[in-house]
C-alpha cells in the first residue's frame, strides 16, 4: 500500500482548491526527489477514500498533471510520474486580455529578456472578469509570479480599469508574486509591483509636446471606437478633451471613419485602430490632399510599419514595458513605475 500522506498534502482551511493542492503537493514532491521518474503514484480511488474528496477532485488533478505531461497513465496499472520537474525554471503565468500585436510584443520582450531559466505560460482573458478569475483560482499557488493586463469590459462592452471580484482574488496572492502590467490598480496598493501607462496624462503630454506641430490645424479629431470588441480606456479620450480645451482646440470624438468621409483642410485626426487609419490615409490620397499639409493624421500605438510609412504616433514603448517586467522578477525588485510615452513625428502631421 502507498504511504499516500507522505505525497499528497490537503489543507482544508485553505483556498486553494482541493483539486490545485494535490497538483501542488505531487510537484513538489518530484522537486525535491521524493518522487522520481517511472515510480508509481496513489490511484484517483486511494487518494479519494484517503482524502474524503470526490473521484472528480481527484480526477481534475490528475488531468492536468497528464496536460502538462508530467505524469502519464498506463492501462490497468495506474499513474506514473513521467518527467521531471525543474527547480530552477521559474514558472510564470502570464494573462493577457486580449490578443493583439501590441500585447504580443509586451509578451515576447518578456520572454526574450526572462531566458531559458523561465517557464512562461500564457492565457487569454478578452477583457472577460470571470474568465480571469476563473484562471487565477485554477492556478493559485501552482506559479511563482502572476502578471496580468487587467483590462475589462462591462455588459455594454465599456472599459473598466476596476473589478472589486478580481481585486479580491488577487489580494489572496502573496504581493511579492504579482506584476501588474499595462494599466495601474491602485486599490493593490505599492506592494504589487506595475509598469503601468497612465491612458489619460500620457495622450496630453504627447499632444503638449507635438502643440508646435497641431497649431497649423483648425479642428482636431479624435477616431475613438465606442462599439470594439475590446474597449479601449476612457481615460484616451479624457486626455484628448483635456488637451483640446486647454490649447482651444475646435475638437470632435468620431466613432469610426465613415466612407466617403467630409474632409476638410486643416483638420488633424487621431487614429486609434489599424482599420481605420487605412480607411483615412485611402480616402485623404483619393480626395488628393496632401498628408501632414492638408489633412493631418496621427495614430495611438507605434508599430514597425507605421515607421515604413512615416505616419507619426503618440505610443508607449512595448518592448521596454515587457523588458522592465521581466527584470523585477530577475532582481527580485518590487516597484510601481509609469511606462515611457512618446510623440514621435514622422512628418504625418
Amino acid at each position: 500500500m502507498i504511504e499516500i500522506q507522505t505525497v499528497i498534502r490537503i489543507d482544508p482551511e485553505s483556498r486553494i482548491p482541493k483539486y490545485q493542492q494535490i497538483v501542488n503537493s505531487i510537484i513538489e514532491d518530484i522537486e525535491k526527489g521524493s518522487l522520481n521518474v517511472g515510480e508509481k503514484i496513489p490511484s484517483i480511488n486511494e487518494i479519494s477514500e484517503e482524502y474524503y474528496l470526490s473521484r472528480d477532485t481527484v480526477e481534475k488533478a490528475y488531468n492536468l498533471l497528464k496536460k502538462k505531461k508530467i505524469i502519464v497513465s498506463v492501462k490497468g496499472k495506474g499513474y506514473y510520474v513521467a518527467r521531471n520537474v525543474s527547480q530552477s525554471q521559474v514558472k510564470i503565468l502570464f494573462l493577457l486580455n486580449k490578443l493583439s500585436n501590441y500585447k504580443l510584443r509586451i509578451y515576447n520582450s518578456f520572454v526574450n529578456s526572462l531566458g531559458t531559466n523561465a517557464q512562461v505560460d500564457l492565457n487569454i482573458y478578452h477583457c472577460d472578469p470571470k474568465s480571469l478569475l476563473n484562471l487565477l483560482n485554477e492556478n493559485i499557488g501552482a506559479y511563482d509570479y502572476y502578471v496580468i493586463m487587467p483590462h475589462f469590459k462591462d455588459d455594454y462592452s465599456h472599459h473598466q480599469s476596476y473589478n472589486e471580484e478580481v481585486i479580491d482574488c488577487l489580494k489572496r496572492i502573496s504581493p511579492d508574486k504579482v506584476i501588474i502590467m499595462d494599466n495601474y490598480m491602485p486599490d493593490l496598493g505599492d506592494e504589487v509591483a506595475s509598469i503601468y501607462q497612465d491612458f489619460k496624462m500620457d495622450i496630453y503630454k504627447a499632444l503638449k509636446e507635438g502643440s508646435a506641430r497641431l497649431q497649423k490645424y483648425e479642428k482636431l479629431i479624435l477616431v475613438y471606437p465606442e462599439d470594439s470588441l475590446y474597449p479601449y480606456p476612457q481615460e484616451i479620450k479624457q486626455g484628448f478633451k483635456k488637451y483640446c480645451v486647454e490649447y482651444d482646440m475646435d475638437f470632435e470624438v468620431l466613432n469610426t471613419i465613415y466612407p466617403e468621409m467630409d474632409l476638410m483642410p486643416h483638420d488633424a485626426y487621431i487614429v486609434i485602430e489599424e482599420n481605420d487609419l487605412v480607411n483615412l490615409i485611402r480616402q485623404v490620397r483619393e480626395e488628393n490632399y496632401e498628408l501632414g499639409e492638408d489633412i493631418g493624421v496621427i495614430s495611438y500605438n507605434d508599430t514597425p510599419l507605421k515607421e515604413l510609412l512615416g505616419i507619426t504616433v503618440v505610443s508607449t514603448d512595448f518592448k521596454v514595458m515587457g523588458e522592465t517586467a521581466a527584470y523585477m522578477i530577475k532582481k527580485r525588485k518590487k516597484e510601481v513605475v509609469k511606462n515611457v510615452f512618446n510623440f514621435i513625428d514622422r512628418g504625418s502631421i
